[in-house]
């Protein structure tokens, strides 16, 4: 007999499923609370208590497999380490576009001569002078280098160069671009890089934390970890690539939600602790992106599923919005539950929930609390966030004790997102806490924190809500409504007709009025022509109402609590590599390998002599995560023009899949 476990860490809970591999059944599974800074606590928790519930010995163990949505929320966030971009042949204009500005965040550019041209040619010499000095300087607060070079997939030289330097002088983790795409597209691949290397000490945490525990427990079993299309790789590509782990919890999610529900054509949601994330589901497979990940505002080169990721979740932060109408609106940020917080800092939340409500004018931070994250103080910071960190010290306290001046917000905000410290404060989680839908924490500091945000005021001067029971189900409804836009979106996006806009369609006034059914001169009806397959935990709290709003059915699976756990271990591995072909000039075909390129007189040998290049890369990435049965499809696009009645070689794609199921322990 062999067991598969399943192991899913995301914002808010660390899921675990035991499968039993011969009847496909699925045993016990588990959540715990996913533990900051330290995951190994919630990881080993939540694997400890499935195994117990299980019944299962750790020797018993063919295979774990990971998933996670911490690489997704840290870009939704817009948390990470802080990293220096190494820009190789870029001018400032490069350096512009594709979203780098903002993803950089204002950490440090090194910008040097050198590149390449469209040939693979040296278009100037490597100048690699400015890293030098960059790389002595003492203490610059950098955790990690994205390197990326003009032309760097045409040849990866100077990349390699700057890697090899930087690896040598520091020891720090490196992202180089054409090592995470070979296609063209300078400042993108570079965007690519960074996000990467913003990402890695993040998963490698995580990772350890799982390894670590399987250890104790005897589990000698291969550990695999969910990319973000949905294949398994083994941990070690993973710790490599960590950007390939975006998407990784929802495409887990998706694999789980056909297998849980025996649907087909469905309109897939998850919603987390951090954001919902929605894929169309056609003929029982997701569909890819063709043009990258897209996570919040970054356009990835990352192969992933079409998957649309909002921030919007069970944790997602309450805000008012400004001008005399009031209202509500939730998330992006995702910010600790109050009733959370309580949960494990009772006496702090408690005193100073009880001391705003007895205030008639509440203070300003509204029962908000900052909570510190790290192990040991943080390095790196400026004068404010220094004076904040000082002040949390001696561990969480109140949001208007920690910051306590507007000159110091932004420094609070920025080591929010270095991932330092999380703001506690009103979310749905606690509206749903406070109704009575669920009680998984403190319940009594819910029904306090909702009671003191209700005494806000709008700009009108009016209170936000009558009671703390009555802004919870304003929450509820908002999240409703937000989800519903989220899922009509999503909708328009994918229908036949290719509608423009889907998200300005989906809160248009005649979409308004068809989902409320308006009958007078002019009849209104619209529903979703797919039904919803509702996952995540917390599914079956809020999704009722959303199915009903969209005229739609919704599917509540059983076990979707911990699809993602189950979607991690029912996948199979896949690891592909891509090249090209060039011709400069008739009778001159040129390959560009990962080593540099090289050239051929014979377009057929050059051909052949890639493929073999990209099977053998395949093969090795296949067999390191365990496959042992392996499938190869290759595809070839190959570029030509007629000349003069003569068909001209311009430049060939080609793209080499290996793929096959893990081999699992019973098996050695």
């Amino acid at each position: 007999m062999a067991y598969l476990l399943g192991v899913d860490t995301g914002g808010t809970y660390t899921d675990a499923v035991i499968l039993d591999e011969g009847t496909d059944q699925v045993l016990a599974f588990a959540k715990a609370l996913t533990s900051r800074p330290n995951l190994a606590v919630g990881v080993g928790a939540a694997i400890d208590a499935v195994l117990a519930d299980a019944g299962v010995n750790g020797a018993e163990i063919a295979m774990v497999s990971l998933s996670t949505t911490l690489a997704t929320n840290a870009l939704v966030e817009g948390q990470g380490g802080r990293i220096a971009l190494v820009a190789i042949g870029f001018d400032e204009t490069d350096l512009g576009r594709a979203g780098l500005t903002e993803a950089l965040r204002g950490d440090p550019v090194i910008r040097l001569a050198g590149g390449h041209n469209h040939a693979g040619g040296e278009a100037a010499m490597l100048d690699l002078a400015a890293l030098r000095v960059f790389l002595q300087e003492p203490d610059n607060g950098v955790t990690g280098f994205a390197v990326a070079a003009s032309f760097a997939t045409r040849n990866p030289a100077h990349e390699i160069a700057a890697r090899d330097l930087i690896r040598e002088a520091t020891g720090k983790p490196v992202s180089c671009s054409h090592e995470l795409s070979q296609a063209l597209g300078g400042p993108k691949r570079a965007l690519t890089a960074v996000l990467n290397a913003r990402l890695i000490g993040m998963l490698d945490r995580l990772i350890t934390a799982c390894e670590m525990h399987l250890a104790t427990l005897g589990i000698a079993a291969r550990l695999m970890v969910v990319r973000g299309d949905g294949a398994l790789v083994s941990a070690d590509l993973a710790r490599e690539k960590p950007i390939e782990t975006i998407l990784s919890g929802p495409a887990a999610s998706i694999a789980g939600a056909s297998w849980l529900s025996g649907e087909t054509d469905a309109l897939v949601s998850d919603i987390g602790g951090t954001t919902t994330d929605i894929c169309l589901l056609r003929d029982g497979r997701p569909k890819i992106d063709p043009q990258g990940a897209r996570v919040g505002p970054f356009r990835t080169m990352v192969e992933a599923v079409a998957m649309r990721t909002t921030g919007l979740g069970g944790d997602s932060e309450v805000h008012v919005i400004d001008g005399l109408g009031g209202g509500l609106w939730l998330g992006p940020r995702r910010v600790m539950p109050v009733s959370l917080a309580a949960h494990h800092h009772p006496e702090l939340v408690h005193a100073a929930l009880d001391r705003g409500l007895a205030q008639d004018i509440p203070a300003t931070d509204g029962g908000q609390f900052v909570l510190p994250l790290w192990a040991d103080m943080p390095t790196g910071l400026d004068a404010r966030e220094r004076t904040i960190a000082d002040r949390l010290s001696a561990g969480p306290m109140r949001l208007g004790l920690a910051v306590q001046s507007r000159m110091e917000n932004p420094a609070l905000g920025r080591m929010i997102g270095r991932g330092l410290v999380i703001l506690a404060g009103v979310t749905p989680s606690d509206a749903s806490h406070a109704l009575g839908l669920v009680d998984a924490w403190d319940a009594e500091a819910a029904e306090k924190a909702l009671t003191l945000f209700a005494r806000r005021r709008t700009g009108a001067g009016a209170r936000v809500a009558e009671s703390g029971q009555a802004l919870a189900r304003q929450i509820v409804d908002q999240l409703t409504v937000q989800t519903v836009n989220c899922l009509l979106e999503a909708g328009f996006a994918e229908d036949d007709l290719n509608w423009p806009e889907p998200a300005a369609l989906a809160r248009h006034p005649l979409s308004v009025a068809g989902l409320d059914r308006h009958q007078g001169v002019v009849r209104m009806q619209m529903s979703l022509g797919v039904p919803v397959i509702g996952l995540g935990a917390s599914a079956a709290t809020y999704y009722r109402a959303v199915g009903d709003r969209l005229g739609t059915r919704m599917v509540l699976p059983e076990h979707g609590g911990v699809a993602n756990a189950i979607g991690a271990v029912v996948g199979q591995v896949r690891v592909h590599a891509t090249g090209t072909v060039t011709s400069a000039g008739e009778g001159v075909f040129s390959v560009h390998l990962p080593d540099g390129p090289m050239t051929f007189a014979d377009r057929n040998q050059a051909l052949g002599a890639l493929e073999g290049a990209l099977r053998s890369q395949t093969e090795a990435r296949a067999r390191a995560s365990g496959v042992e049965d392996i499938r190869f499809t290759v595809s070839r696009d190959i570029a030509e023009a007629e000349i003069e009645n003569r068909r001209m070689f311009i430049e060939a794609t080609l793209r080499v899949e290996a793929s096959g199921r893990p081999r699992i322990a019973h098996d050695a």
